[in-house]
């Protein structure tokens, strides 16, 4: 259609400001005992919900949203205000008549039919032609009639005009007759029957003639625009004309020709009128009409033109075929049976439309959600302690009825059993599963390890450790001999001269430590055989199991001296019995099966039951009608009630579950006990239980294999703790037999140059000679003729005895070497020894814990730490003038002229010859002396083995 029928619009109300914010501040102070200043946010927020809805808002979307919102939080704010008061400001919206009161129930009023008006403008607005279109302007048009409706039902004694009981029914009569009409075109463009298009436009035409005798009561007031009243004329007269010409077409078709023509004819007379009334009203029609579209004119018009073409095309063809054809009586226009009419839109109530999930989101939550009073929270509080009452009670029944099934069912043993009659049943002893749950994750877990870190790379780990360490002891044995055999070699080739004390003192705690780590790790020996017997063991089985072979070990395990026959081979032969037993069985079974699934699915349905009450007390919400009624406090118990009534649905399907569940159980009971009487006995049974017999002892035989692989594995790691921590302990003990070793031999070398120069001057002379004058003095000696007359130049190669020295005079002496040295005049002490401590064993006095006493296959070898042994210094020094005593060197000759060749250092005749450096081992004697007195106070490294000098050639030098 070109035109679509134009729909009137009701007309909005105007309103001024309104000052909330004083009121209820208020009210906050007086009734609330709280500061209005904590809600002043919440006061300016209410303010601006008001200005955007009834003043800034269209007739639109967003200003239905705007009026919602404020007429839900109008609602609430009733319920928690009721003896609020301001003054609200109205201007009538047919006579701008302005209206005050004071009460929040002519706010609501107002608003409410601010949002009928929207719901009309938006339904008038509709494009009709779009299906989408269409079905929004039904909705609306009855949506507006709902509002228009509750206005009527509940705001009595209206003060204004557009609110008045007469006003809003007129309103709500035209606005349903609106409603009808655009269903009137849905049927008409979907070619709906005839019968139903005539029986819905006989409705419209009704509406809108009683419409046409109901306006005539507002003649004269000025309440209406008169396009209103010619509209609704029109429109009676043209609906009327739809439905004669609707109807003539069904009472042609069922053969009343004569009444079809009739009817065809007052169609005409109808659109004829209509048409007429139409163009008067397109040529007065005013455009600016707030309430109907701009074409309304031209629409109506186009749209009676049309019906009155089709009336008139329909009657003259009808006219033509009776005079040619039926010759029927043509019946009286008033003795035609009246049309029946269709009601097909009714009002949507206000209720419906608020109760949406998309308008509750567009009200949002209470403004002033945070003031509530104490007597409503306290009642709040009982009425939630109710709700989780009823909550916990259902919550036990649900656990109870639970644990009754399982238990049941455990007792009867039906899920273990169910499996064993199925296989029954069926005629084979092998089941679904052939390796059980338990090996599977064994296997799995075995399987993880293995990849990870295998049994065999840790024991060849192990082997390695142990042995890097036996072999790092025997070396600290081995350096603890050599050493100590070193000392004791010298001591016999000095006999008294030599004054190092023996290594045993020394290294009695070293000694100690190394035996103890000895002894631990021949005990660890003990335990690595126990761990390698016991892999040995279950190492077969290990392999077993994790090769794909188990299953045919389960499976034949399983089939093992099974007969090809049936298991039911109650009587051998009679395979027709047989067959039938197994059908018993197979029906049994699928019984208890399917009681099972029954017992699930009651499972289930209680669950979600159960998580609806919750759902459904979580968001209960009492407070608004706790408001309502805080002043009458003997209500409260009374109003709980009501509500927890609304959980009696929950309640009653909950305890029809566990009524369900107790019959199921009874019905299995039953089925259990017949299938134990029924297979329980006889030649398949038993063959089935020697079935199970040697599963379980497959699985006990993995199992045992499981326990000591995991035995093994924890002694490994264990002895991997253990060598690991005695590695690190040789480490420690080598360092210091290390140290001990050096400083033994810095000793010792320090000590042989000493006792070299002992025997050197300790040489025996003849009392009874004189000594021979000096000779007469010469040329100073150069440095190579003092080391000649020493014989430290002379051939190594000499391995003779030194002789004995002969009575000569005392220039015999080789000269003393030049470098400056003090003079003694006794012969020179024994030498120093070095403090004991620098032997101790830097680990024995902090020998840590016993490492091992973590480790249950090994003990602890060590002992408590020992100090060191005191220090026998002071018999050192005893002895050694004792041993000095025997040696006394002829009176010293005169000055030699020789020694004055270093004037700055001169010599006396009493001066001894200092020891030899103890850096002579390290040097050739070419080299020349170091002339650094402090040298001999320190203590020299060991000789460096590549010198290869050999110290009885040194002893024989000092003899020349």
């Amino acid at each position: 259609m070109a035109h679509q029928s134009p729909m009137i619009a009701i007309p909005k109300k105007t309103t001024g400001d309104v000052d909330w914010t004083g009121p209820i501040r208020n009210l906050i102070a007086k009734s609330f005992g709280e500061s209005p200043d904590n809600y002043a946010q919440e006061c300016q927020a209410l303010q601006r919900c008001r200005q955007d809805a009834v003043k800034g808002a269209g007739s639109d979307m967003t200003g239905r949203d705007l009026l919602y919102k404020y007429f839900g939080q109008l609602e609430i704010l009733e319920m928690r205000f009721p003896e609020i008061r301001v003054n609200f400001p109205w201007h009538d919206a047919f006579t701008n008549k302005l209206t005050t009161q004071t009460a929040i129930a002519y706010e609501k009023a107002s608003v409410l039919f601010q949002i009928s008006a929207t719901h009309s403008a938006i339904a008038a607005s509709q494009n009709r032609s779009d299906p989408e279109g269409l079905k929004l302007a039904f909705y609306y048009f009855r949506t507006c009639a709902g509002m228009l409706t509750y206005i009527n039902e509940n705001f009595l004694h209206a003060p204004s005009t557009d609110l008045s009981r007469e006003v809003i029914k007129f309103l709500v009569g035209v606005i349903m007759a609106q409603a009808t009409e655009v269903f009137l075109e849905k049927c008409i463009e979907e070619k709906k029957a005839p019968a139903l298009v005539a029986k819905i436009a006989s409705q419209s035409a009704s509406m809108y003639t009683s419409l046409s005798e109901e306006v005539k009561d507002f003649m004269g007031k000025g309440i209406f625009d008169r396009n209103w009243i010619t509209l609704i004329q029109i429109k009676s007269k043209h609906f009327g004309s739809i439905a004669q010409y609707y109807r003539g077409l069904v009472d042609n078709k069922a053969g009343a020709h004569g009444d079809a023509l009739v009817r065809f004819t007052l169609a005409e007379s109808l659109a004829k009128e209509a048409n007429r009334s139409a163009a008067s009203f397109s040529a007065l029609f005013a455009h600016v009409s707030p309430t109907l579209p701009a074409d309304a004119g031209p629409s109506i018009s186009e749209r009676t033109k049309v019906q009155l073409q089709l009336s008139t095309d329909r009657k003259t063809e009808a006219q033509r075929d009776n005079d040619l054809i039926y010759n029927a009586v043509l019946p009286s226009a008033d003795a035609l049976p009246a049309i029946d009419k269709a009601v097909v839109a009714t009002p949507i109530s206000i209720q419906e439309v608020y109760r949406a999930p998309d308008v509750q989101n567009v009200i949002g939550p209470d403004i002033f959600i945070k003031l509530v009073p104490l007597s409503v929270h306290e009642s709040a509080s009982v009425y939630s302690e109710e709700k989780a009452k009823l909550v916990r009670k259902e919550v036990e029944n649900a656990e109870s009825a639970e644990v009754e099934v399982r238990s049941a069912l455990e007792a009867m043993g039906v899920q273990a059993g169910l499996a064993r009659f199925k296989a029954m049943a069926e005629g084979s002893l092998v089941g679904e599963e052939e390796i059980p749950l338990d090996v599977r994750r064994w296997r799995e877990d075995i399987n993880v390890m293995e990849d990870r870190e295998g049994i065999d790379m840790l024991l060849q780990q192990m082997a390695r450790l142990k042995e890097a360490v036996k072999a790092e002891l025997d070396g600290i044995s081995r350096d603890l001999d050599v050493e100590s055999r070193e000392c004791e070699t010298m001591r016999v080739k000095y006999d008294h001269l030599w004054t190092q004390e023996p290594s045993a003192s020394f290294t009695k705690s070293i000694r100690q430590d190394l035996k103890s780590h000895m002894g631990a790790l021949d005990a660890a020996a003990v335990s690595d055989q126990q761990v390698s017997t016991l892999w040995e063991s279950v190492k077969s089985d290990i392999r077993l199991l994790l090769s794909p072979d188990v299953e045919d070990v389960f499976r034949a395990s399983a089939q093992r001296d099974a007969p090809s026959e049936s298991l039911l081979d109650l009587d051998i032969g009679v395979e027709a019995h047989d067959e039938k037993e197994r059908v018993r069985i197979r029906q049994h079974t699928t019984k208890i099966e399917e009681r099972l699934g029954r017992l699930k699915k009651i499972a289930y349905e209680r669950g979600e039951v159960l998580k609806e009450l919750k759902d459904k007390i979580q968001a209960d919400d009492v407070s608004h009608l706790l408001l309502l009624n805080r002043r009458n406090p003997g209500a409260e118990q009374s109003l709980f009630a009501a509500e927890l009534e609304k959980f009696q649905p929950y309640q009653q399907r909950l305890g029809a579950t566990v009524h369900n569940q107790q019959a199921v159980l009874q019905e299995i009971q039953g089925l259990w006990k017949n299938l134990r009487d029924l297979a329980g006995r006889g030649p398949g049974a038993k063959k089935w239980d020697e079935r199970e017999r040697r599963k379980k002892d497959t699985v006990r035989r993995f199992s045992n294999a499981r326990d000591g692989y995991m035995e093994v594995r924890d002694g490994l790691t264990k002895g991997m703790q253990f060598y690991q921590q005695l590695t690190d302990l040789s480490a420690t003990l080598t360092l210091s037999v290390r140290s001990f070793i050096t400083d033994r031999r810095s000793e010792r070398d320090r000590l042989v140059g000493q006792a070299e120069i002992q025997q050197r001057l300790a040489v025996p002379q003849k009392p009874a000679e004189k000594p021979p004058l000096p000779p007469p003095p010469r040329s100073p000696p150069s440095l190579d003729s003092s080391f000649a007359s020493m014989n430290l130049q002379g051939s190594q190669n000499s391995v003779s005895p030194p002789p004995k020295p002969p009575q000569t005079p005392y220039s015999a002496f080789p000269p003393p070497p030049p470098q400056p040295i003090k003079a003694y005049s006794n012969l020179p002490p024994p030498p120093q020894q070095p403090s004991r401590p620098a032997y101790t064993n830097p680990v024995s006095p902090n020998i840590p814990t016993d490492p091992y006493a973590s480790l249950g296959a090994f003990g602890s070898q060590f002992s408590a730490p020992r100090a060191a042994p005191p220090a026998p210094q002071q018999q050192t020094h005893s002895a050694s003038p004792q041993r000095q005593s025997s040696f006394s060197l002829p009176p010293p000759p005169p000055s030699r002229p020789q020694y004055a060749a270093n004037p700055q250092n001169p010599q006396t005749y009493g001066q001894q010859a200092p020891p030899p450096p103890q850096s002579w081992r390290q040097y050739p004697p070419q080299t020349q002396p170091i002339h650094q007195g402090s040298q001999y106070q320190t203590m020299p490294p060991p000789p460096p083995p590549s010198q290869g000098h050999d110290t009885r050639q040194y002893y024989q030098g000092y003899g020349r």
